[in-house]
Parts: structure tokens; sequence; C-alpha cells
């Protein structure tokens, strides 16, 4: 391979000659002689065939070009503190990215509360959040596209070498916005509906997001024509717009219910409550993995 002309020592002389000023304020910065800053900076020009910096009186400021050259150049200075960090994070057992899963029909704000609780003692790792629905979740984590999935639903695949743990369940009611025809017919039945009667209305349904696996269905109305979203924020906005009815988490619902955007439909036979889980493949023994797992389950906050 080619040796590039810009070198990282290259890029740290402009950086501290931008920053200071000068070619002396820098080289006492990088503890160098100036005649060995302006030899780097002579050479990197010769080989560019550019202008990096100009005398403005005693100061050496960036040309335009020299302008474009540094700022993309600290952006490598950037990664190569990064990977150098990481690289020796992960040498000590700490992975350098945790890549996790959550299921959409989860609360997200505990998670995020614990990622920052578990980044203010370790900065240096990333992390790679995606969002699933249902069977997708579970697809994630076994097709090691992920390292943990939060908020799965039941049942827990039948896959060994996977380490499911409840994190609670998911009471969810039936609702629909006051301009759906359901809410004119109710205010005049005061009823309890049964799944026959709720068949003739459009319901919302989120797209299961697993690909090679078979769809999974929880809460559909069976029989009725159904409307397909793929995330729960698309089935809050599809319901509150009145283009069907559909089920909610019972927290995410209680919101829209409490200031009168949507209203819960009496149900003579209320669905089960829902088992979610947070999981994690066995042989995943990172420490990050495991810190973070302790710190999101010992969160006393609802998922």
């Amino acid at each position: 391979m080619k040796t590039p002309p810009i070198s990282v020592e290259a890029l740290l002389v402009l950086d501290a000659i931008e920053y200071r000023g000068s070619y002396a304020a820098a080289a006492e910065q990088l503890n160098k002689v100036p005649s060995a800053l302006s030899y780097i900076v002579q050479k990197l020009e010769e080989q560019l065939n550019v202008t990096i910096f100009q005398r403005q009186g005693r100061r050496a400021v960036l040309t335009p070009a020299g302008k474009h050259l540094l700022s993309e150049g600290r952006k490598v200075l950037h990664t190569i503190n990064a990977l150098a960090e990481q690289t020796q994070t992960m040498a000590n057992g700490w992975e350098p990215k945790i890549r996790i899963a959550c299921d959409s029909i989860i609360n997200i704000k505990p998670v995020f509360a614990g990622i920052q609780q578990f980044l203010a003692l370790h900065e240096n790792i990333e992390f790679d959040i995606q969002e699933e629905v249902m069977n997708g979740t579970w697809e994630a984590l076994v097709e090691d596209k992920v390292d943990l999935v939060i908020g799965a639903p039941a049942p827990v695949p039948n896959q060994k070498g996977i380490r499911a743990i409840k994190i609670g369940q998911l009471d969810s009611v039936l609702v629909m916005s006051k301009s759906h025809p359901l809410f004119q017919d109710l205010s005049h039945a005061n009823k309890a509906m049964t799944t026959n009667e709720l068949i003739k209305y459009r319901s919302i349904v989120v797209h299961d997001s697993s690909l090679h696996d078979i769809p999974w269905s929880i809460n559909m109305i069976k029989g009725s024509q159904h409307f397909f979203v793929s995330s729960i924020t698309q089935k809050v906005a599809a319901i509150i717009a009145g283009i069907g009815i559909g089920h909610l988490p019972k927290a995410t619902a209680q919101q829209h219910i409490n200031d009168g955007t949507l209203v819960e439909i009496d149900l003579a036979e209320q669905p089960s409550p829902q088992d979610i889980y947070m999981a994690w493949k066995i042989t995943n023994k990172g420490k990050g993995l495991n810190k973070l797992t302790e710190i999101l389950l010992n969160s006393e906050n609802q998922y």
C-alpha cells in the first residue's frame, strides 16, 4: 500500500499551530523546535501541492484548503484516539460496543436512564440501539445482530444458550379516538364490546419485524380489516387520527386517555397481561454487558 502524504504527526502539528496561533507556541506545546514543525508543514504542502498556512502579522492562519484539511483531520485524530481507548478497554475484558434491540412496546425512558448511569462510569463504550417488534426482537438476538434484547415478549424461544429474565408484565387496553364511528355507537349502546362486535371496525396493527420466522400477533382482532404500521408511535398516531382502533400498553395509552385524546373501549373479555423479558446469550461474557444488565435489572422504573 502506498504511504499516504498525510500522517498522524502532521495532523497533530496542524492542530497545535491552529490552536496556539504560531509555530513557536505550537512547538512548545509539542515539545519540538519550531524548525521541525516548519519542515513538517512545508513537506505536507509540497506533497499535496497546496498552501496550508499563510502569515497574518505574527499569526499563522489557515487557508480555505488548510481549514478543510484540519477539520477533517481532527475527525481522524478523534477516531484514532477512540480506537486506542477501545483497544485498551477490550484488552481488559470490556467490549468496545454494546448492541441492544428494544421492543417497540416498552417504555424506553428507563432503558436510556440505565445506559446513562452506565456511561457515567464507562464513557469509552459505544452503543447501538435499534427498535424491533415481537418475534423480530428475539430474531435479532438469535442471529447475533444484537448483544441484548429488552422487552421481548413471551414465549422465550426454545433456543439453547439464551439467558432470559422476566422484567415485568404489560397490561394492554383497547382504545379509539372520539372521532371514530365506534365512539358514537358506544355513546348510545353503553355496553361492553365482544370480539364479534369489533370485527366490523378497522384495527391498527404493528408489523412483526421478524424477517425469517413466522410473524407473531398479539391482541390482534381477528377477522377485522387491518391497517399495518411499523412502531407503537405510528400506531398511537393512527388511532388518534381515527383510522382505526387498537390495543396499546396501558402506560402508553393512559396519558392520552387522561387528556381526552383517546377513549378506552370497555371489553366483555379483557386481554391477558403479557410477560416481557430481558435476554442475552450466555456465551457473551463481556464485562460491559454484565454491568449494564445489572444496572437495568436493578432499576426501580417500569419498562
